[in-house]
């Protein structure tokens, strides 16, 4: 017989190996006891049968001896849980931490603008065409203060189809010649822009052809200075510029008929205001009445390029180009553009894309350069021709030689210009 209470084991009384029940029905679940102590401390005890020695009681936490099964709040607990009510009847869930979403969703903004920045970045910097080799130019003049563009419009037709040279009357010549020459210097002292006439009468130097590598002596040879680019294209001009005004280019970028036209239609066409009497030229397709008007790219090109309209005056044309770049940067330049990847990269890339630059041109300097030319045709800096004193005896327009002298140590010091040109 044993002596123990059911569901005691001989083994579980004495040396407390484990716990099992006496009856062949699975054990019921129990809760945890308490143990049930009297006023002094000590356990509530009465002698037990059989000899058996004081046990504690237990209760359930009610009052209650022994035990029942599961009761609530005893093993997991009472009250609301996470997702249900507490005692007070409020929900668990914590609230939401509004400063932690805020932060994550500023760094992630962030993060994205930055990828897309530099994506933008590598994307636009690997369509510049780095094609002209500034080192391949001899007998350079010192290098001044500041930084020294040559900006060149070319009659290029490269990739142009014939309905396109058509559309915007640039004729079939084989070649290209420059349309438009401009000096831009940047400066701590204000920007300044000089047009270079293309009917300029300059001296041809000594140079180092850029194909062939052979030395072609000077011989004092005069002709227009577009005739520079055409013989031997961007390197003699910069060679040409240089021997001719003593300053030095530290970059040459060069935009072609089609890219140009791409770029005003890119950005829907440019405000411009046509003088009193309008203008008509047949051969550049220029065809205009006077006032206000949206130019598309077709128009543009048109008007940048006319002569015929002027009097046949280059010095005029010169004008005409300093003011509808102004135009063009003005509109360009604008958080409609700049913010809209809709806009801004068809811009970029008809630009991009018919753009010629020298090898050590990065997008921060053409970037530079753009902005500098913004401020400069929008009344920020100083905008003019080349000083010019006359015509010279083969007809082409000649330097005035005391007043360029004066502009170029202005230049080359970045001090603020203060020649002046009368034409």
């Amino acid at each position: 017989m044993n002596d123990w209470p059911q569901g005691w084991s001989g083994n579980n009384g004495g040396d407390r190996q484990g716990r099992g029940s006496a009856s062949a029905q699975p054990e019921g679940a129990r809760v945890m006891r308490q143990v049930q102590r009297g006023p002094g401390g000590a356990p509530h005890s009465s002698a037990p049968p059989h000899g058996v020695p004081p046990q504690q009681s237990y209760t359930d936490g009610h009052g209650d001896s022994g035990y029942d099964g599961y009761n609530t709040g005893q093993v997991y607990g009472g009250g609301g849980g996470p997702q249900g009510p507490g005692p007070d009847g409020r929900s668990g869930r914590p609230a939401p931490d509004w400063r932690k979403r805020i932060k994550w969703i500023s760094i992630t903004v962030v993060t994205l603008l930055v990828v897309v920045s530099v994506g933008t970045y590598f994307w636009a910097d690997s369509k510049l065409n780095r094609d002209v080799d500034l080192s391949k130019v001899i007998d350079r003049p010192d290098a001044g203060e500041g930084t020294n563009y040559l900006i060149v419009g070319s009659d290029s037709r490269e990739g142009m189809s014939a309905e396109e040279k058509k559309k915007l009357h640039t004729g079939s010549a084989d070649g290209k010649r420059t349309d438009s020459m401009m000096i831009l210097h940047v400066g701590d002292n204000g920007n300044t822009m000089v047009s270079l006439p293309r009917d300029s009468n300059v001296t041809i130097p000594t140079f180092v052809g850029s194909e062939s590598g052979k030395t072609f002596q000077g011989t004092g040879r005069q002709v227009k200075l577009n005739a520079a680019y055409a013989e031997d294209g961007p390197e003699l001009l910069v060679r040409t510029v240089e021997a001719n005004t003593g300053l030095r280019i530290d970059h040459y970028a060069e935009i072609g008929f089609a890219g140009f036209a791409k770029i005003v239609d890119s950005v829907g066409g440019v405000e411009i205001e046509i003088p009193k009497g309008g203008m008509k030229d047949t051969k550049s397709g220029a065809d205009f009445e006077a006032g206000k008007q949206t130019l598309n790219g077709e128009q543009s090109l048109a008007f940048v390029r006319t002569r015929y309209a002027l009097a046949g005056s280059d010095l005029d044309r010169t004008k005409n180009q300093q003011k509808f770049l102004s135009a063009l940067a003005n509109q360009t330049a604008t958080p409609s553009t700049v913010l809209n990847p809709f806009k801004l990269y068809p811009t970029l890339s008809s630009g991009l894309d018919t753009l010629t630059v020298d090898k050590d041109m990065s997008l921060w300097d053409l970037g530079s350069m753009f902005l500098a030319m913004k401020g400069v045709t929008g009344g920020d800096g100083k905008s003019m021709n080349m000083p010019i004193s006359g015509n010279s005896g083969n007809g082409n327009l000649q330097w005035d030689t005391a007043k360029v002298k004066q502009l170029v140590e202005q230049l080359k010091n970045d001090e603020k210009v203060t020649v002046t040109s009368d034409r």
